[in-house]
């Protein structure tokens, strides 16, 4: 919903807001409803994507060029003008709604073929900066939604989804807010760019985007069919270690471990936490043997390899049958306070190194009585540990840690922290 100044009323506001319809496999047009403020937020609450609808006395006008700068592209050469005092919306409850319409729901708005692969997209890299464009992805994650306040006071909201497909097992789509889960997407018109922070290629979802959820399509069938075997083989979870890319700055919360455990188990609809808490690392097997703390893995699809293997023992990895190996740390860190044991949390890639001071190499050619040093720096000791704690159904608990950072806590830090948490 957007206000602007009323010119025949000075000192008052006009409201409105935009949707898109279709009803047949090939048309679609763009409607916008003006009203008051109170009216035009009822209505723009009434239905949702996906619902069948009758608009009542809309006007049919031509299209304004400069206005349909800012909505999705149609095949249609009017838009809907509906009015508070003429229009009316009629949302049908999903029984009633017409088989037809909903058949045509995941049809995509834009040929089915005409779509770039996440690869293609990184692999042209600042070629492609600026462009719009077709994606055909899988939804693997969905970040916290963040809020925000432009400088003109206007309330903005935005989350990072993590898409992925057979060239690319992790890729940024930034957009206005998502709720769906484990779903295919057809991502019309959606912008690309080279985000310099990620040293990356982005994919952001503005008011031209339309995505097509579960799109009916062969190309959309056998990715599927690749989602739903490469998922199988537990890639994508050894994946999720190495791919959250969440500000240390934005995550604030402190939780007891406790706390921990009883959110992410209590909340079936939350896949994840972010939080700090103040614990003691009581595991820490640097001085076991290296295939204990340093683990190689397939560079395409992160799952574990061994430096022996010719190919990757993923039979649905997109980088066979030439491997490309890279070696980090991967360990299992225990984290205990006044309220229990969070075991086997994972310490790993860059979150790791900057923990112990060191990379995977130069751990390597440390000697047996500095491993134990280093062991010792951090052992028994109170850290201030930022994690991110997932529901885990394959682990033994239900729920698995994710460590992001790790640093040696101040003793007054602990105190006033501690000091607002009901222990």
């Amino acid at each position: 919903m957007k206000s602007f100044p009323d010119r025949k009323n000075i000192g008052s506001e006009r409201y409105t807001f935009s949707f898109t319809v279709k009803d047949s496999p090939d048309y679609f047009i763009n409607a916008s409803f003006w009203g008051t403020g109170d009216y035009i937020h009822t209505m723009s609450s009434l239905f949702r994507i996906g619902d069948c609808v009758m608009i009542e006395n809309p006007l049919i006008v031509t299209k304004d060029p400069e206005k349909e700068r800012f909505c999705p592209a149609t095949s249609s050469l009017y838009r809907l003008l509906l009015t508070e005092n003429h229009s009316a919306v009629k949302v049908f409850p999903d029984r009633e709604a017409d088989p037809r319409l909903i058949s045509i729901f995941h049809l995509p708005v834009k040929d089915n073929r005409d779509f770039f692969s996440l690869g293609d997209i990184v692999a042209n890299g600042q070629s492609l900066d600026g462009n719009v464009l077709n994606i055909l992805a899988v939804l693997q994650s969905v970040g916290e939604t963040k809020y925000f306040t432009t400088s003109d006071g206007r309330k903005g909201q935005r989350c990072e989804v993590k898409l992925f497909d057979e060239t690319v097992m992790s890729f940024c789509l930034i957009c206005h807010g998502y709720h769906e889960r484990q779903v295919m997407l057809f991502i019309a018109d959606t912008r690309v760019t080279f985000d310099s922070f990620r040293k990356s290629m982005v994919a952001t979802v503005t008011s031209k985007t339309i995505i097509t959820v579960n799109p009916d399509s062969k190309e959309a069938e056998l990715l599927f069919r690749y989602a739903k075997e490469f998922s199988e083989t537990g890639a994508l979870d050894d994946q999720e270690q190495f791919g959250d890319h969440v500000s240390l700055d934005s995550i604030s919360d402190v939780f007891t471990v406790t706390q921990l455990k009883l959110s992410i188990q209590g909340n079936d609809k939350q896949d994840c936490i972010y939080g700090v808490t103040y614990a003691f690392i009581t595991i820490l097997n640097l001085d076991a043997s290296v295939s204990k703390v340093i683990r190689s893995r397939c560079a395409k699809c992160w799952f574990q390899v061994t430096d022996e293997m010719q190919r990757c023992s993923n039979p649905a990895c997109p980088g066979n049958p030439n491997l490309e190996i890279t070696t980090g740390f991967d360990l299992l860190v225990d984290i205990t306070d006044h309220t229990g044991t969070l075991k086997s949390c994972s310490l790993s890639g860059t979150a790791a190194e900057k923990t112990l001071g060191c990379t995977a190499e130069e751990f390597l050619q440390l000697t047996e009585p500095e491993k134990t040093a280093l062991k010792w720096k951090f052992l028994l000791e109170r850290c201030k540990i930022c994690l991110k704690v997932m529901s885990s159904p394959k682990s033994r608990n239900g729920i698995r840690g994710n460590i992001l950072s790790c640093t040696l806590a101040e003793p007054l830090e602990v105190r006033q922290a501690l000091s607002s948490v009901a222990l």
